[in-house]
């Protein structure tokens, strides 16, 4: 087989990939114990991903329409600033192995599509994959790793999606840094998210590599999906910092799939676990419902809280759940998750919050907008539906 100048040098860079996980560290690179330390992602990643919606069906049309809307609609204000292209957007590559926009649905070219972005205050993301293909059976990055960086830096990227498609049975460890060490070189700061599935337990080892990391495989628009991504994400919370994030896969808020209480109790559980707050519904012509539930600015407040501190299940009574975890003000956040088919009463105990028992807290509702009382070793959610939840402020 022939190979371009470039695939040799992405080739070359490959085989040293070994030795580059055991000098994970470099100047740009210090790890630490949460997460890589490349000034990105210091609270989870917000923004917008067209896969969810549109999966292939991309153009640069949609790309600007979603930008603008995003300003318009207040995603920008409330902190979703990724504009963030998933497969399908690469055709082909040139001689030199520079990889090529297609020319019938991007015709003004990727350059132009970033400065609009830009212009508008936002930022710009790609995706490829670890692989020679993408998942859709476009141009990967395996062995053209150094000149994708390279040239998604003359692009302004400021952030790369990176999947696990066609990988030659490469092992996971060699394949994700090869990139890192190629987007370091470049000299500019793209986030770095891995899209490995969760296969090989990314948690224990990616947050060397990247700024966040799958833990499960693709969500769908269901109930059964989504909780069952989030318990997966769950097991590995101890992973999670600042610069480094346990990613359960993207919202699916408005999609059509779940009931508005599931929507809800979706965006509170990512909230609460620090997951990357990634939209990826239509935000060009949006269902009041959907903003309501995207924007709720008391419960994104959690997710960004700068202690990055991922909550996680603290109490299970059957098919009543509590979620928690602490904030850096010394407050505390939960979700009181009705699992089960009937309306139930919730039960949150101060223990299970990590609270003292004796403490009179004040306890906030962030869905309602309201703050509930004063309470003395536990709250008590009331009435609350199947597949619904409350999230709660609790207030020293």
């Amino acid at each position: 087989m022939k190979l371009c100048g470039v695939a040799v040098i992405g080739l070359i860079a490959l085989c040293c990939g070994l030795a580059a996980v055991v000098a994970a560290s470099n100047v740009e690179y210090k790890t630490g114990p949460l997460g890589l330390s490349n000034g990105l992602a210091r609270t989870p990643q917000m923004g917008w991903n067209s896969w969810n919606k549109y999966n292939c069906g991309i153009d640069e049309k949609l790309i600007r329409d979603t930008a603008a809307a995003m300003v318009k609609y207040g995603f920008k204000d409330a902190g979703y600033v990724y504009v963030n292209m998933d497969d399908c957007w690469q055709s082909s590559r040139t001689e030199d192995g520079t990889i090529v926009a297609d020319p019938q649905t991007f015709p003004s070219g990727i350059p132009a599509l970033a400065d609009y972005i830009h212009s508008l205050g936002l930022k710009f993301g790609l995706y490829s994959s670890a692989g020679i293909k993408t998942c859709q059976g476009r141009p990967g990055g395996l062995y053209y790793e150094v000149i994708d960086a390279k040239t998604y830096a003359s692009w302004n990227v400021d952030y790369l999606k990176y999947d696990n498609c066609y990988d030659q049975g490469i092992d996971v460890h060699i394949r994700y840094p090869v990139m890192r060490d190629a987007l370091n070189a470049t000299g500019r700061a793209m986030l770095y998210s891995l899209c490995e599935w969760g296969v090989e337990d990314p948690a224990t080892w990616a947050p060397a590599v990247g700024n966040s990391w799958r833990t499960t495989g693709d969500i769908n628009d269901s109930w059964g999906s989504m909780i069952g991504n989030i318990d997966a994400n769950d097991r590995v919370a101890k992973y999670a910092g600042p610069g480094g994030w346990n990613d359960p896969d993207m919202l699916e808020v408005g999609n059509g799939g779940m009931s508005w209480d599931e929507y809800r109790t979706h965006f509170s559980l990512w909230a609460l676990a620090k997951a990357p707050l990634l939209t990826g519904t239509d935000v060009v012509n949006p269902n009041p419902k959907t903003l309501d539930i995207l924007l709720n600015k008391e419960v994104i407040a959690v997710n960004q809280d700068p202690l990055g501190w991922q909550g996680r299940k603290v109490a299970v009574n059957g098919q009543l759940e509590v979620w928690a975890g602490p904030l850096s003000n010394g407050d505390v956040a939960a979700v009181l998750l009705n699992r089960g088919s009937t309306t139930a009463s919730i039960n949150a105990t101060w223990s299970a919050l990590g609270l003292s028992p004796s403490l009179k807290a004040n306890v906030r509702d962030l869905w309602a907008h309201q703050n509930v009382g004063t309470f003395t070793g536990s709250f008590t959610a009331r009435n609350v539906a199947s597949h619904a939840s409350v999230m709660i402020r609790v207030s020293k």
